[in-house]
């Protein structure tokens, strides 16, 4: 019994510690969890009234990426007709830094043009006893626009503007002067005029030969990258071809007179072999002065290309009569220019040929928007053209933050 009373003794004295080992606990427990959450509550409200300081900006962002082709061609052409761009070669030189920002790497210079050179012909003065355009005497603006382009990566073109057409509302002007016998003629026999332009005979091979000697001068004496015609070479009115020399050749190949009717589809097609015919012999001459140059042409839509111009512009890409074609889609909003580019392209089947869209940027007043521009870009792309040519250089001054600021970036 003793023993028993002195277990349940030592069991109360053990019990009594432990309960007061555990209230001592739990008074500690209690109070750290009511100071906890007291700190929660203050930082709440210190936090409420706290002003979030806002990250600073990054002074070096990261420099979107071009999204486009970096071999493509991104032309410009460079003309004397509403613009001072080759006056002096202050301007030349403003010309090729513009163009650099905006990141164009080819440009397309004037060199002929109604009835003169942009630089010292041999050819010209022989014909008509004007070496140069009387504005540029003394100077030579190819030249300098070469040395000026090539001194920040531009490649340079030479562009024969006027092509087969001699002068603009001048009675064929010094040329027809020259060689009257050389003038285009319809149907009644008088000069042919269309749209202002007064034309030579393209069919003519004096005429040809006159134009092929031009293309060589420029050839042979500079460093350019390339030559080009246009929606006037080779081309000719449709209503032309009554001239005694070209009738008689007809004749002497079909046994009859030409149809008087000058959209006859047969006579079309013949004329237009005859100009197919003077742009090979054209490329193959070139070629064989400089084998590398870049032999282009940017002729107008096709078909109307053919009825209008005999232009057959689709038998040049099949037959490789030419390194790239830059047909002109010039177009005033985006559903005509999607339709017009469409068009063009069922037309363009030789991929060893280069497409490249020519797009207007401006013509007399009219700019085109920033919004207009992207979307003709963006059908370019689309359609699988990696670069454009755009008319033409005072457009893309004027439009400077587009180049810059969006047309590296369109897809």
């Amino acid at each position: 019994m003793h023993n028993i009373l002195k277990i349940l003794f030592k069991f109360v004295v053990i019990l009594s510690f432990s309960i007061k080992h555990f209230m001592t606990n739990f008074k500690a427990l209690i109070k750290n969890i009511f100071l906890l959450f007291l700190m929660t509550i203050l930082i709440t409200a210190c936090s409420k009234n706290k002003v979030t300081t806002p990250p600073i900006p990054n002074p070096n962002p990261p420099m979107p990426v071009p999204v486009w082709d970096v071999n493509a061609l991104r032309g410009a052409w460079v003309t004397t007709a509403a613009s001072t761009a080759l006056e002096s070669r202050a301007n030349i030189k403003a010309c090729v830094q513009t163009c650099k920002a905006n990141n164009i790497n080819n440009i397309f210079m004037v060199v002929y043009n109604n009835g003169s050179t942009c630089y010292p012909s041999t050819v010209m003065q022989n014909l008509i006893g004007v070496r140069i355009r009387p504005n540029f005497a003394g100077r030579d603006p190819l030249q300098e626009m070469i040395e000026e382009a090539n001194a920040v990566g531009i490649k340079v073109h030479a562009w024969f503007e006027y092509g087969f057409s001699s002068s603009f509302s001048a009675n064929g002007g010094a040329i027809v002067a020259a060689q009257p016998s050389w003038a285009a003629k319809d149907v009644n026999g008088a000069l042919v005029v269309k749209n202002g332009f007064d034309w030579l005979n393209a069919f003519d091979p004096a005429v040809q030969n006159f134009m092929i000697s031009l293309f060589k001068e420029v050839t042979t004496n500079y460093a350019i990258d390339g030559v080009q015609g246009d929606d006037r070479l080779p081309a000719v009115p449709s209503s032309s071809g009554y001239d005694t020399y070209t009738k008689n050749l007809y004749f002497s190949e079909n046994g009859v007179n030409p149809p008087t009717n000058f959209a006859d589809a047969g006579w079309v097609q013949w004329r237009a072999k005859k100009l197919n015919g003077f742009l090979k012999r054209l490329r193959t001459e070139v070629k064989a002065i400089k084998p590398n140059i870049l032999f282009s042409m940017s002729p107008s839509p096709y078909p109307f290309s053919l009825t209008e111009y005999l232009q057959d512009w689709p038998t040049w890409v099949d037959s490789n009569y030419v390194d790239a074609i830059l047909p002109q889609c010039y177009r005033y909003d985006i559903a005509a220019y999607t339709a017009t580019l469409a068009q063009q392209k069922t037309y363009y089947r030789n991929p060893a040929v280069k497409f490249y869209p020519g797009v207007l940027v401006k013509s007399g007043a009219t700019v085109q928007s920033d919004v207009f521009m992207t979307q003709m870009i963006q059908q370019n792309r689309s359609a699988g053209f990696t670069g454009e040519c755009f008319f033409f250089y005072e457009g893309v001054k004027d439009k400077m933050p587009w180049f810059q600021g969006q047309y590296p970036f369109v897809r």
